[in-house]
């Protein structure tokens, strides 16, 4: 380990900027915190889908001192991975959260775009100007664990490598592809042509998300609590869709709404499957 204790060290001063888009953007880095976190990383290092570049990782005294050397620091050790140590007091200045468990790794980014991208079977979730990370992080976190296809995060969206959106994934932000594009427009456009029916959600849309089929290639459009799905991908979409609400609440948040959608689609995938495995079967 290398052993680092004045906040104007260059390391400290580096992932002290990556808490800020600017400093991110400006040098390809952001970081996670968390040994859970950090360990998913290390446990993804290198898969072929998600390249892990984890360029170092610093640790507290505390963190070492607390068993974290067996569970981390050894394994990034023994990986060729740098590893910095800091006081409990330089470690809190460079982290994002209000008590931090004392590990980070910082990564290079690594952005896909949509338009180069190949893209599988199944759903496909299309962000349009989600910006509270919260919702981003959740979104992505609900996509991994319902086995979606991809998100698509549009230029309006909060930074994916926002470290609140980072947190809020748990880990998912490594499980499935999360893919870029500059405009929804675009989004719905190359999606369009890659033979997925598109679906935005809407409060007033025409069809119920029970009476609407889902059950194909499918890439649902997901806008802000705020402002909703834009006019023109509205226009421009195959289907409008709505959740049946009989209660008295005016909206759902962006991410509970966007998990109703999803399991719907789920769902009714997995009967359309259901039926044509016994229809083969039975010979039909």
């Amino acid at each position: 380990m290398i052993r680092l204790t004045s906040s104007q060290n260059p390391v400290v001063k580096e992932i002290r900027s990556l808490r800020n888009k600017s400093g991110r953007n400006e040098r390809g880095l952001y970081f996670i915190e968390g040994a859970r976190f950090v360990s998913e990383a290390l446990n993804e290092y290198g898969a072929a889908a998600v390249i892990r570049d984890i360029k170092y990782v610093a640790v507290s005294d505390s963190f070492v001192g607390s068993g974290g050397y067996e569970s981390i620091v050894k394994p990034c050790l023994d990986r060729g991975i740098k590893v910095y140590s800091l006081t409990d007091s330089l470690f809190e200045s460079v982290s994002d959260t209000m008590n931090p468990q004392g590990v980070l790794a910082v990564l290079g980014m690594k952005k896909e775009s949509l338009k180069d991208a190949a893209l599988r079977d199944g759903i496909l979730v299309i962000l349009d100007g989600i910006r509270d990370p919260g919702n981003m992080g959740t979104i992505i976190r609900t996509a991994d664990a319902a086995g979606c296809a991809g998100i698509i995060v549009t230029d309006g969206c909060v930074d994916l490598y926002n470290p609140k959106v980072l947190r809020s994934t748990m880990g998912s932000v490594f499980h499935l592809p999360v893919l870029h594009c500059r405009s929804t427009a675009e989004a719905v456009d190359i999606c369009r042509r890659k033979g997925f029916l598109i679906c935005a959600s809407h409060m007033e849309g025409s069809v119920s998300i029970y009476d609407a089929d889902l059950s194909g290639n499918v890439a649902v459009v997901i806008g802000s609590e705020a402002e909703g799905v834009c006019d023109e991908v509205l226009r421009n979409s195959d289907m409008l869709i709505r959740i049946p609400m009989t209660g008295r609440a005016e909206s759902l948040n962006a991410a509970v709404a966007a998990a109703i959608i999803i399991y719907e689609a789920v769902r009714q995938k997995s009967y359309t499957e259901m039926k044509e495995r016994a229809m083969f079967k039975t010979g039909v």
